[in-house]
């Protein structure tokens, strides 16, 4: 008789991340980072959030494969998630695309980016792995998804939200039987196909695959091999095992993390100007859904040794207060009026500013009698005393990226062709 045993899955798994893409539609924020590097929340990174679920479902060996500007992210990870330790077996390996196959190949695409590393991945001796995206916000539990992933016997279980049929469009949407077996997959249709039994609701994936290593070890090495492959999970892997093996769909709401008063279904890409200032911003509503003060479900992230936040100056016109506003510490609010904003650590603030529905990333300078409405500042920015910028879209977009949705992105050079004109 076997022993009995009560291990998790994921003590059994390893999740790789793939944190390679530049984010383009985030614009000039991602010009020195990639888009998981991105911060967010007041004192994360996007890629946090896939990390930290990840630790939080009980897994201990965890990789993150990068590429494109990597600088930032890397030294993210050295400082915020040094805490696993090998000698508890547990790991985070960061995966640069280093020619290792080759003297002129880098990650070609998320499935090469699992095979030019299977060596490592080897090294592990794992029985599962779940590849993971690192630039969307949610928060999730892997351990149902992969108990689901073994129960049902699937080649690959691929996450999936519920989305109105009407809006799938913007994804790929998995067709699916009644025990959830994955019939097609189609990237971005114009008629997505419906749920069984729900006519308004489709199927959008998540980007989020489990395979049992053995199994998809096989597959990567005869990817590698295939000339007429681009070497991608979504383009050739996902849709080989739809038509020939067995698929299945995972549903998020079955593994999402509920916490909050509010907090429902909450998965969010924060892949466009718009799409990241309304995502920071509703962090500041009375019981906003994404509960990041969860204390069974923390994100982790590095936490820099600061002093606490100070808020200076008390006369009309010039009083540092800050209402429906998240500010993190060293940030010093020095007669500002700051208003539904969040602000990273160690932003200064000067007297008679105004700020509202402003996300200002960490060490911005914001100077006497500026007035910031519906702006995201760029890390490091230095803006200049008496700029209005919100106010008026057109002037604005002379000078700064001014959004679809009307958010104004400030970064420092934009800011210095304004100051070569006006200052």
């Amino acid at each position: 008789m076997k022993p009995i045993t009560t291990q998790k899955l994921s003590a059994r798994s390893m999740a790789f991340i793939l944190a390679g893409g530049r984010g383009s539609r985030l614009k000039e924020l991602t010009d020195t980072r990639a888009k998981p590097a991105v911060y967010f929340g007041g004192k994360m990174r996007i890629i946090d959030f896939a990390l930290s679920n990840a630790y939080n479902s009980g897994m201990r060996k965890i990789a993150v494969a990068t590429q494109y500007k990597a600088h930032s992210l890397i030294r993210h990870l050295q400082r915020g998630w040094s805490f696993l330790r090998a000698e508890r077996n547990e790991y985070l390996d960061i995966l640069p695309a280093s020619q290792r196959v080759s003297e002129n190949q880098w990650y070609l695409g998320t499935a090469d980016a699992v095979t030019q590393n299977i060596d490592i991945i080897d090294s592990y001796k794992i029985d599962y792995i779940v590849i993971l995206a690192g630039d969307h916000i949610y928060k999730m539990d892997y351990e149902v998804m992969l108990r689901e992933h073994v129960d049902t016997g699937a080649d690959v279980t691929i996450g999936c939200l519920t989305v109105p049929r009407a809006e799938a469009s913007a994804f790929g949407v998995l067709a699916v039987d009644t025990n959830k077996r994955i019939t097609d997959f189609l990237e971005k249709p114009a008629d997505p196909p419906a749920m069984p039994g729900a006519p308004d609701l489709a199927l959008a994936s998540m980007g989020i695959y489990v395979f049992r290593w053995d199994f998809l070890r096989e597959m990567l090495i005869a990817d590698a091999s295939d000339p007429d492959s681009s070497h991608d999970f979504g383009n050739d892997l996902i849709p080989q095992l739809v038509s020939k093996g067995k698929a299945v769909a995972h549903l998020f709401e079955d593994s999402c993390v509920r916490t909050g008063e509010n907090e429902g279904v909450y998965w969010r890409d924060v892949g466009t100007i718009d799409a990241y200032h309304t995502a920071n911003i509703a962090l500041t509503d009375f019981t906003p859904e994404l509960d990041i003060y969860d204390t069974a479900w923390p994100i982790w992230t590095y936490g820099e040794v600061n002093p606490p936040a100070k808020f200076i100056h008390d006369e009309d016109g010039r009083r540092g207060s800050a209402v429906s506003s998240m500010i993190a510490g060293n940030c010093i609010i020095s007669g500002t009026e700051v208003r539904e904003s969040l602000l990273f650590n160690g932003v200064r603030t000067h007297s008679y500013a105004e700020l509202f529905q402003v996300v200002a990333m960490p060490y911005t300078v914001v100077g006497r009698r500026a007035r910031l409405s519906r702006v995201v500042v760029d890390a490091g920015v230095r803006v200049p005393p008496g700029l209005v910028v919100g106010e008026d879209p057109v002037e604005d977009a002379k000078w700064f990226r001014v959004s679809e949705g009307g958010v104004t992105l400030l970064t420092q050079p934009m800011v210095d062709r304004w100051l070569a004109e006006n200052g």
